[in-house]
């Protein structure tokens, strides 16, 4: 059976480097992106260029019929699914509990937590032996915010982060006799474009110096320990949030 895996919010950074990780390993990919188109493509093309099989599907996951459609464009250009990376997910914009507006709360948890929620749904629907599929393995992409409540700011971000914590254990044990293995990747700080609109290179260097392995992680180094856990190599590792996190 050919292996199909489906990575939310991949036309950059970490999820991207997941993508370009998992079709070097044998997986069919599909780049999901919610505005990017180029990003995504770009992508893509290099996949394809290396003699990978990719596509790139536009859907904002924290849409639930944007997300069913997404596993239905899937179904039908690439095949049945047999892993899911939950990579999609925004900061919002730096702001106390007490001067955050309720519109940006809300964009907060509709990508981060619900948009976990309607692509889990979906994938699920699709691997679990109990709905007639053959297994598979789904890994959320966390956050070490969840663990210490994020930078100044970010108190929305390192909740949202929380719960992606939680919903991992808790589908974990909902799934786990259906054939699919359930996990979490809680990266540190990586070097991506996520960091310019909090502070950029200055933030970088300030995050740096509190790690203490004293820099960033490259986005590349988060997708192995991602792609690590999807693979047979983690078989019976079910259930666990697992940091990659350079001592933080």
């Amino acid at each position: 059976m050919d292996k199909v895996l489906v990575i939310t919010g991949a036309g950059r950074g970490i999820g991207a480097a997941c993508a370009h990780l998992g079709a070097q390993r044998g997986y069919k990919v599909c780049v999901n992106y919610a505005r990017n188109r180029d990003a995504a493509q770009a992508v893509v093309a290099d996949i394809t260029g290396r003699g990978g099989h990719a596509i790139a599907v536009q859907a904002d996951v924290s849409q639930r019929e944007e997300a069913k459609s997404l596993f239905g464009t899937v179904d039908r250009e690439l095949g049945t699914l047999t892993a899911l990376i939950n990579n999609a997910g925004i900061t919002g914009p730096l702001a106390s509990v007490d001067q955050i507006s309720t519109n940006d709360l809300q964009q907060v948890f509709a990508t981060n937590v619900y948009g976990l929620f309607w692509c889990c749904a979906e994938g699920v629907k699709r691997m679990s032996t109990r709905h007639g599929g053959k297994g598979g393995a789904i890994v959320n992409v966390g956050s070490i915010a969840s663990r210490y409540g994020g930078m100044p700011g970010m108190v929305a971000y390192a909740a949202s982060k929380g719960a992606v914590d939680t919903f991992t254990l808790g589908l974990a044990k909902e799934v786990a006799r259906d054939g699919i293995r359930v996990n979490c990747v809680r990266p540190g700080t990586a070097q991506t474009d996520i960091l310019i609109p909090l502070g950029g290179e200055k933030l970088a260097a300030q995050i740096s110096a509190a790690t203490p392995l004293g820099r960033l992680a490259h986005p590349k180094e988060i997708a192995q320990a991602v792609l690590w856990v999807l693979s047979d190599e983690a078989s019976f590792v079910h259930g666990t949030c697992y940091d990659v996190s350079g001592g933080r």
